[in-house]
């Protein structure tokens, strides 16, 4: 009896050739699986199954993970208010690791003594893939006959073609991968140190101008309503804002960043409803947290996202983060306005029950109602004192021998 062996399959032409390959080379017992993060249509997931089926695969199941992948890191990157290097909203990096999760369950499920996954030996996905593969399920044999193999696409397609195999192998220009937290875009451009990837390589074009009002409602710290309309679920809000803002060409841009392999690498990606949600997010927080709150948030946020980034999910650490995080965002309820513009957009401001811009306290720069002249003049004399006195000790050892 054939061993089983579950593949992490998404249908292009590295995962087909893994079918073929641990089925008529293996002798394996293959089971495909895709793990959907938002990324596909119903017609796609069909057509999907269609190809495993037709390469010859024992079982395929559909894994729709939209609901754990924003509970379990959507959630928290937009409570930590999460860029990658400033910049980049970890669209990819976040749903390769939710796949990972639902996999290695899935190969728990069947019982499978082997998982296989179609990464190369050249990027982030074949770490972050086998990091939670051998955390979650250890023992279980990990097969990656693209990266063990060295296999070119040439010698791919050659393979392919000589098992009869007819299926779609021409190469797109730009190499596309769609989730619910943002798309990527790869291509030629992205290659080198310079260069922007022209209008026609984004999935999203830009049919949008003028400008457009949008107010987006949260409740503790998740979304709760878009101009008015009540969402059942924080990523259908997401979808629905993304439907709004990208024909507006927002959230398109260019990432440079780390790999966990130790070499650098430029993608581009659009995330317009990632980029409006978080800095409409990060407004409201600056109105209803205090300094420290605000300070504390800024330097887990930054360990908590690169920390991810190399597929550190499953690291207690990323536990007790998300604890803060969660406590942080008990007042951070209330709505925010933007404006949208093509390839632009703006906070216009907040409001909310919460906030500590209250007039009762004080304008800033005009007057205050707390506190008088005489109570800032001892603050501040108080506010610097041992700071004057460690200068005051300095100038008189300076050239001192001591």
């Amino acid at each position: 009896m054939a061993e089983k062996i579950v593949l992490g399959f998404s249908g292009g032409l590295d995962t087909s050739y893994c079918v073929k390959y641990l089925r008529d080379e293996k002798g394996y017992e293959v089971h495909s699986v895709i793990v959907n993060t938002g990324g596909f249509t119903q017609e796609e997931l069909k057509q999907i199954e269609a190809h495993a089926y037709y390469l010859g695969v024992q079982s395929h199941t559909t894994i729709d993970a939209v609901d754990s992948y924003y509970h379990s890191i959507i959630k928290y990157l937009i409570f930590g208010n999460v860029l990658k290097n400033n910049t980049y909203p970890l669209s990819v990096s976040a749903e390769r690791l939710s796949q990972a999760l639902s996999i290695a369950e899935h190969v728990k499920k069947m019982g499978a003594k082997a998982v296989a996954h179609g990464s190369t030996g050249a990027g982030n996905d074949q770490v972050r893939f086998d990091m939670i593969f051998n955390i979650m399920i250890p023992g279980v044999e990990i097969i990656t006959p693209i990266r063990d193999l060295e296999l070119s696409r040439e010698a791919e397609i050659e393979y392919l073609k000589g098992k009869g195999v007819q299926m779609n192998f021409e190469k797109n220009l730009y190499s596309i991968n769609k989730g619910l937290w943002g798309t990527s875009v790869g291509g030629k451009e992205t290659l080198h140190s310079n260069g922007m990837l022209p209008d026609s390589a984004w999935p999203t074009q830009v049919t949008e101008s003028g400008s457009r009002k949008l107010n987006i409602e949260f409740e503790k710290g998740e979304l709760k309503s878009v101009d008015g309309l009540l969402f059942d679920h924080p990523a259908k809000a997401i979808q629905y804002i993304q439907s709004i803002a990208g024909p507006f060409g927002i959230g398109r841009d260019i990432h440079v960043g780390d790999t966990i392999i130790g070499i650098k690498g430029r993608v581009g990606f659009e995330a317009a409803a990632p980029m409006v949600i978080l800095k409409a997010h990060h407004a409201l927080e600056k109105h209803v947290l205090t300094k420290w709150q605000l300070n504390w948030k800024d330097q887990l946020a930054l360990f908590y996202g690169n920390w991810l980034h190399e597929g550190q999910i499953l690291d207690p650490v990323m536990r007790d983060i998300e604890a803060y995080f969660t406590s942080s965002q008990e007042q951070v309820s209330g709505k925010v306005f933007i404006e949208l513009r093509p390839y632009h957009f703006q906070v216009l401001g907040i409001e909310s029950a919460f906030d500590l811009m209250s007039s009762k306290f004080g304008k800033y720069g005009e007057m205050n109602n707390g506190w008088t002249g005489t109570d800032v003049r001892g603050f501040s004399k108080i506010f610097g004192n041992q700071t004057m006195i460690y200068h005051s000790v300095k100038k008189d050892t300076d050239g001192k021998k001591i």
